[in-house]
């Protein structure tokens, strides 16, 4: 009997909860296309170079990119890669992209602190020193960390495009809290800030994150267009990149194991034809 009680018990909570898990919704990711789609897509290395610099001159003022490494930018298949140097600790534009930035060291005479530019072989550095720095100047959100954002949202690079091109004004009827906006793409339950008929509650969710991009905010050394959407559908790819930076070699294995396969079965095919061909079947 108590086992039964206990089994009601999670039936009605998990009754109780379904209606609030339905509420969440959002409007599905635009349909954007990418270079890097498919069997055969690669990265449009022009792109990966004008998002990397979106990140580095937007976004990287909230979000960390914990583990990524200057030397990545360098690497095989990345934004700056140059089979020149195939060590990318001596890629003189990683070098430099890296002494733009400035770190934190430790004097290893005195123990103390120090400031320094960056070299390929140090980390993407953090903008707040802690979880607890970020949430005070982000109104108590914690901006996420974005090395593998694109792998960890639902949509991929799809969805970082839609969020970051998506926001608009609140429509009539929807009161958000001071320090929120409305972005319909961002997963949300809007019922308790909505005033109209209770059947048309919109779709999306109140994000912490002012809208971060304008048009013309970044100037792309190439001339390319810079409008919202070019930004952030730079940007997307270059997270895509950074998510899974082996994906073009990844490719090419699988390719190359199954044209192996193809082959070995046909010799397989080959070789039971001559060996069983006067054997009755």
């Amino acid at each position: 009997m108590l086992r039964k009680g206990f089994a009601f018990a999670a039936l009605g909570l998990a009754l109780l909860a379904g209606p609030a898990l339905a509420a969440t919704t959002n409007e599905e990711p635009s349909n954007v296309h990418w270079s890097f789609e498919g069997p055969f897509g690669k990265f449009d290395k022009e792109q990966l170079q004008r998002g990397y610099k979106v990140y580095r001159e937007v976004c990287s003022a909230c979000h960390s990119m914990n583990l990524m490494y200057f030397r990545n930018l360098g690497q095989k298949g990345g934004p700056f890669y140059d089979p020149k140097y195939p060590n990318p600790n001596n890629n003189p534009v990683v070098k430099s992209l890296a002494h733009d930035i400035t770190v934190k060291d430790i004097d290893t005479d005195t123990g103390d602190v120090i400031s320094r530019p960056a070299i390929p072989a140090d980390k993407f550095p953090a903008p707040f020193a802690n979880e607890y720095a970020a949430r005070a100047s982000n109104g108590g959100s914690l901006p996420p960390d974005l090395s593998v954002m694109a792998k960890a949202r639902e949509g991929g690079p799809a969805y970082i495009y839609s969020l970051l091109s998506g926001f608009k004004a609140p429509p009539a009827g929807l009161t958000l809290q001071a320090g929120k906006y409305y972005d319909p793409y961002f997963a949300g339950d809007l019922t308790g800030s909505w005033h109209g008929a209770a059947s048309k509650v919109p779709e999306g969710g109140a994000i912490s994150m002012p809208p971060p991009l304008t048009d013309g905010k970044v100037t792309f050394d190439d001339g390319h267009a810079n409008r919202i959407k070019d930004e952030a559908y730079d940007v997307s790819a270059f997270l895509a990149w950074a998510a899974e930076p082996k994906m073009e070699e990844r490719k090419a294995f699988g390719l190359g194991a199954m044209i192996y396969l193809l082959i070995f079965s046909g010799l397989l095919y080959a070789s039971y034809k001559k060996i069983w061909k006067n054997v009755a079947h």
